[in-house]
C-alpha cells in the first residue's frame, strides 16, 4: 500500500556555521521525469564542517549523503518504482561535454549546477531527471547506512585511483577522520601492500590499526617524513594521501613521499592560503602532485560494489546516530572530531 505524502516536511537548514535550525518546507512536487524519495538516513560530510565552505553556500538544507525509499515516480520514469531503496548523488554530469568526454565529471558545468531538492537532510527529496543518472538501487544486504557511505566512499575511490596506486605499493594516509579511514579501506581493496596512517589523536590511530593499517605515526610526537622513512627502510611511501586541508599537512606529506611517487591533495584549503614548494626537491625526486575533488558516476558504482561485498562496512565507520531534530548535534559532533568518525542523521528507525 502506498503511504500518503504530506504537504510539508521537516528539513535541517544551516544559516551559519553553527546555526542549524529544523524548519518546515513544502514537500517538493515532481515532474514527469523525476522521482520523490523518502529519506531514511543521511551522513554528515567532512565538507559540511569546513566553516569557509558552508558560509559561502548558506542558507541551505544540509546533506548530500542520503539514502532512502522511492515513494513517487513521474509518469515518464521507467527505471525506478515506488519501494525501490536507493542512494542518490547530489551531482550528476551531462556525459556529452568536453570535460565529460575526458572523464572529468566533477568539472562538468551540468554536474556543478545539478543538486537534490532541497538537500539530503530532509524528510523527502526530489531527484531531478539529470540526477537519476547517478541514482543507484541498493542491493539486497546493503542497509540505508551503507547507502549513505556511497558518496564518501566514491570520493576515496576517485582519490586512490588518481594517486596511481599499483598493487604492492606503500601508501601513507594522513588525517584519520572518516575520509582517512575510507582511504585506508579503499587502498587495501586496490592492492596496497603496506599502509601507514598518521594523525595526532590516539583513538583514531588505534582505529586505523583496527581497520587494516600496518603502522601508525603520531604526528604530535614524531616527524612524519623521518618516521615514514624509518618504517620503510628509507624508501618512504610511493603514494601519499593528504587528508588535512592545511599547507603544513601538505608540505609534510610531500616530504614523506618516495622518489617517483605521487602526493594526492584530498581536501582543499580555504581560498587565499599558500603552499610553499621547493621545486628542486620535487624535480630531482620526480614527485607528482595530484588533486581529487568529489566523485563521478563510475566512482559511485565502484563504491557501492565495495560496500556490497563487505570491503567497506557501516559498522566500521558509523560512530554516532541522531534524529533529524538533533541535526545540529550531529554537525557539532563531526566538528569536534576526537572519538568520532561518521555521524548519521537518521529519519527512519533502524537505518
Amino acid at each position: 500500500m502506498t503511504l500518503p505524502i504530506p504537504d510539508t516536511m521537516a528539513v535541517a537548514m544551516v544559516h551559519d556555521f553553527a546555526d542549524i535550525r529544523i524548519e518546515q518546507r513544502p514537500v517538493p512536487a515532481i515532474g514527469p521525469r523525476e522521482i520523490l524519495v523518502k529519506v531514511a538516513a543521511c551522513g554528515v560530510c567532512s565538507g559540511d564542517v569546513m566553516d569557509w565552505y558552508i558560509r559561502a553556500k548558506a542558507p541551505l538544507v544540509l546533506g548530500h549523503e542520503p539514502a532512502g525509499t522511492v515513494v513517487q515516480v513521474g509518469k515518464e520514469v521507467k527505471d525506478f518504482a515506488p519501494g525501490d531503496r536507493v542512494f542518490m548523488h547530489h551531482h550528476a554530469p551531462c556525459f556529452v561535454c568536453e570535460r565529460c568526454r575526458r572523464g572529468l565529471y566533477s568539472l562538468c558545468p551540468t554536474w556543478k549546477k545539478s543538486q537534490l531538492d532541497p538537500g539530503g537532510m530532509a524528510e523527502y527529496v526530489r531527484v531531478a531527471e539529470v540526477n537519476l543518472a547517478d541514482t543507484l538501487k541498493l542491493p539486497e544486504g546493503v542497509s540505508f547506512a551503507g547507502g549513505t557511505l556511497v558518496e564518501p566512499a566514491a570520493c576515496a575511490v576517485k582519490g586512490i585511483r588518481k594517486s596511481g596506486l599499483l598493487p604492492g605499493e606503500t601508501v601513507l594516509v594522513t588525517g584519520l577522520g572518516v575520509m582517512g579511514m575510507l582511504n585506508i579501506l579503499v587502498a587495501r581493496a586496490y592492492g596496497a601492500a603496506r599502509i601507514i596512517a598518521a594523525d595526532l589523536v590516539p583513538w583514531r590511530l588505534q582505529k586505523a590499526l583496527e581497520l587494516g593499517a600496518d603502522a601508525v605515526v603520531d604526528v604530535s610526537r614524531d616527524n612524519l617524513a623521518e618516521k615514514v622513512a624509518e618504517l620503510t627502510g628509507g624508501g618512504k611511501a610511493e603514494r601519499v594521501i593528504v587528508g588535512p586541508g592545511t599547507p603544513r599537512a601538505m608540505a609534510e606529506g610531500i616530504r614523506a613521499c618516495a622518489p617517483g611517487g605521487t602526493v594526492l591533495l584530498f581536501t582543499p584549503t580555504p581560498p587565499g592560503q599558500i603552499l610553499e614548494l621547493e621545486p628542486h626537491f620535487l624535480y630531482f625526486n620526480e614527485i607528482t602532485l595530484a588533486c581529487s575533488y568529489s566523485c563521478g558516476p563510475y566512482d559511485t558504482r565502484e563504491a557501492l560494489e565495495l560496500i556490497a561485498r563487505g570491503a567497506i562496512r557501516p559498522e566500521q565507520l558509523v560512530t554516532h546516530r541522531f534524529p533529524l531534530q538533533r541535526a545540529g548535534e550531529a554537525f557539532a559532533t563531526t566538528v569536534k572530531g576526537g572519538e568520532s568518525l561518521k555521524s548519521l542523521v537518521v529519519l527512519e528507525e533502524g537505518a
